[in-house]
């Protein structure tokens, strides 16, 4: 029929622009079927942009709040340096301070690094389970957002759902751990209840955002023995870790294991084996050291050791002195600090689902199979380049940035490393060098943290939307490797 040409659907489309037909309707269809991003009337053409964007907005505002002079206790302006250190940390849920929270700070101050975290907290969950679900499924036609992740129960029909679902999640849990802190500090510290309020709320949203920030000078130093206070914390540290979809999952078939996606799996998995291998390692490493575990009693350096490993989890609290550790403790901190947590939530590193597919990959070349599989499912290979690249990239990111950091101060290799691992993997944690870096340094920090918090989710979801079939493959022929 002249006019018209038959769509993808099989359905009759209307003519090409202008009334034209022939080539002009195949355009038509061609574009229809497109990804929103890639359409030329949005601003943005991919969802990386967005979300660097949107990150960076955030971290400019905070700059500018935490540089007027009631953000501070001294009523002067804070170093444009540290405003923008403060921010970027806040926003990016590391926890890395230039300056002590509680003293430095005002009330107004601590209000807005706390509003910075709730919204990079909120933000990372929700942006990153909103590309999860994008990512797991390709765009169906007429570029309808019918994508379902593993679990089949996020939807990108119903973003609104989605969105209210991770907002009450995080609250609820935000609300229940600041009950906890709050009647803590009240009734086993004698705190007014004002302050213990305020203090049970900032600690609860920086330890379920994996933040770390901390209204004490010392952070968590003071209740290192403590079980109501660090279990408390390392549990919201955990939870929030674990990711939107992996915890609405475990919410809905706990009972069932054998029911679980490859994302819950794996992220269950390796979580419980890390903190477990984390809490044993650090526990024996600094056993007899004076200057952490060493006067503690055998229950209460259990309790140290897996508060320091859930730490790793990307959240920087501390209740030891992380700059009297051993250097083969700041090691294990390291690798525990590269891998993160899980995937879709608020902790970093390369992602515990990033590292277990590797390991997968690692297994089944030793094996000589010609497929990955986890369990009863067969990983695609574009997941294991994916995965490849996120951590050859993440690699490259933290030699570079400690090349740098080692010829701009006279720190050694070891704290220069854990500097950096902890700002790229947006830990937090610190050997205490952080506030007697030069300006340069703290820059490079700051790239780090933004690069850290931004790099690995859209760089994971740029490889996963940018995947094409080739029209032809070339000739084979195999290198030596090794």
């Amino acid at each position: 029929m002249a006019g018209s040409r038959r769509d993808a659907d099989g359905k009759s489309g209307a003519a090409g622009p202008g009334g034209r037909t022939g080539a002009g309707g195949i355009a038509v269809a061609l574009t229809a079927r497109r990804p929103v991003w890639q359409r030329r009337s949005g601003r943005f053409r991919h969802p990386a942009q967005v979300i660097t964007v949107g990150f960076g907005m955030a971290v400019v505002a905070g700059t500018g709040l935490l540089s007027l002079p009631v953000a501070t206790r001294s009523g002067q302006r804070a170093p444009l340096v540290d405003a923008l250190f403060t921010a970027t940390s806040a926003v990016c849920v590391t926890g890395l301070a230039t300056v002590d929270t509680g003293s430095y700070w005002s009330l107004f101050g601590q209000v807005v690094i706390l509003l910075l975290i709730q919204a990079g907290g909120l933000g990372i969950m929700t942006l990153a389970t909103l590309f999860t679900v994008l990512v797991s499924r390709r765009l169906g036609l007429r570029a309808r957002f019918l994508a379902q992740a593993e679990t089949k129960s996020l939807d990108l029909t119903d973003l609104r759902g989605v969105v209210r679902r991770i907002v009450l999640f995080s609250l609820a849990a935000e609300a229940v751990v600041a009950v906890v802190l709050t009647l803590r500090f009240a009734l086993g510290y004698g705190e007014a209840a004002g302050p213990a309020i305020y203090h049970g709320v900032f600690h609860a949203v920086s330890a379920f955002n994996n933040a770390g920030f901390s209204t004490n000078s010392d952070s968590l130093v003071g209740y290192v023995t403590d079980p109501w206070i660090t279990v408390t914390i390392a549990g919201a540290v955990i939870l929030g870790g674990l990711g939107f979809p992996v915890v609405f999952e475990l919410a809905r078939c706990w009972r069932r294991p054998a029911t679980w996606s490859v994302l819950t799996r794996l992220t269950v998995t390796l979580t419980a084996t890390l903190l477990t291998l984390g809490t044993v390692v650090l526990t024996l490493s600094e056993f007899t050291n004076p200057a952490t575990l060493g006067p503690l009693r055998g229950p209460e350096k259990l309790l140290a050791g897996f508060f320091a490993s859930a730490m790793t989890r990307t959240a920087g609290f501390n209740s030891l002195d992380i700059g009297a550790m051993r250097p083969e403790s700041l090691l294990a901190s390291d690798v525990l600090m590269f891998i993160g947590g899980g995937s879709a939530g608020t902790a970093g590193g390369i992602k515990v689902t990033t590292f277990g597919l590797l390991a997968f990959v690692l297994w089944s070349e030793m094996r000589g199979e010609t497929h990955v599989h986890v369990g009863r499912r067969r990983i695609p290979a574009s997941n294991q380049r994916q995965a490849l690249a996120v951590a050859l990239l993440s690699v490259g990111a933290v030699v570079t940035a400690t090349f740098t950091l080692v010829m701009m101060t006279p720190h050694g290799l070891d704290r220069a490393l854990f500097e950096v691992v902890s700002a790229f993997a947006t830990v937090g944690l610190s050997t205490g060098i952080t506030g007697s870096l030069p300006p340069q340094a703290d820059l490079l920090l700051v790239v780090l943290m933004f690069a850290g918090r931004i790099g690995p989710l859209t760089l994971a979801s740029a490889l996963a939307l940018r995947e094409r079939t080739r029209r032809f493959e070339l000739p084979e022929e195999r290198t030596i490797v090794g």
